[in-house]
């Protein structure tokens, strides 16, 4: 790999698993606040006179879902920050098997947490159109989104990605020759961009929906990064596997 400048590396390290850990957290970050009175002005629109209790800003599920993505970044720097320590024997050896049982769970959670979002994503638009009952108990439930804390979080994390992004390559420059890496680097920062451009594509009122529908995406890539990591691991527990069976036996 030429000259490599561990601390940018490490440092690389630190990013993206400060960038996941605010994806994984989002749901405690954002959301929460008092919608009562948003929700009391949706009912006298729809011509409904109720009486509600307190009713809370929804968390979304859209940003949570970058991590299934950011995960895979978080595991592909951990595993440059390994080759630090590892020799290089053993080094492929150690790097195929766990990238395939990441891999596999990387499928299987994503596959259940698409199930999940699907399933949240019927229910959002079936309330939203049964009105003015069922657009109510929407609105109580999704209708108010807080955007502005979930630009603030998006913005934190969109900075952070491209700190990753800097950080590698003053580490080693020539990681922009890992094509792989340019594209995992892209579709992270893409899907960031997106996810903002949905929550101000629509009124607040349905900006829950849009955040459900970034959110199968998420799952969607991140099946596919899980597919791509599955199947580049394989040529190398086949070579270690050959490698194994080919030293003497006593």
């Amino acid at each position: 790999m030429g000259e490599l400048r561990k601390p940018f590396l490490l440092l690389a390290l630190v990013a993206v698993t400060l960038v996941f850990l605010v994806e994984v957290g989002s749901s405690l970050l954002t959301g929460g606040g008092d919608a009562t009175g948003a929700l009391r002005a949706g009912a006298v629109d729809l011509g409904v006179d109720v009486d509600v209790g307190a009713v809370s800003e929804p968390s979304g599920r859209g940003t949570s879902y970058l991590a299934l993505i950011d995960v895979v970044a978080l595991w592909t720097t951990g595993l440059f920050c390994l080759s630090l320590v590892l020799p290089d024997r053993s080094q492929g050896r150690i790097q195929g098997l766990a990238t395939l049982i990441f891999s596999i769970l990387l499928i299987l959670a994503s596959l259940v947490l698409l199930i999940v979002a699907l399933v949240e994503l019927t229910i959002m638009v079936s309330l939203f159109l049964a009105a003015p009952f069922g657009t109510l108990a929407y609105l109580a439930l999704w209708g108010f989104f807080p955007v502005g804390e979930a630009s603030v979080l998006l913005g934190l994390v969109l900075l952070l990605k491209l700190v990753w992004v800097v950080l590698l390559l003053l580490a080693q420059p020539r990681f922009l020759q890992n094509k792989g890496l340019v594209l995992l680097a892209l579709t992270t920062l893409l899907c960031t961009v997106v996810l903002e451009f949905l929550h101000r594509l629509v009124p607040v009122v349905v900006v829950s929906i849009l955040d459900d529908v970034g959110a199968l995406v998420f799952a969607v890539v991140a099946i596919i990064w899980g597919l791509v990591l599955l199947i580049g691991s394989i040529p190398a527990i086949v070579k270690s596997i050959r490698v194994t069976a080919a030293l003497p036996t006593r």
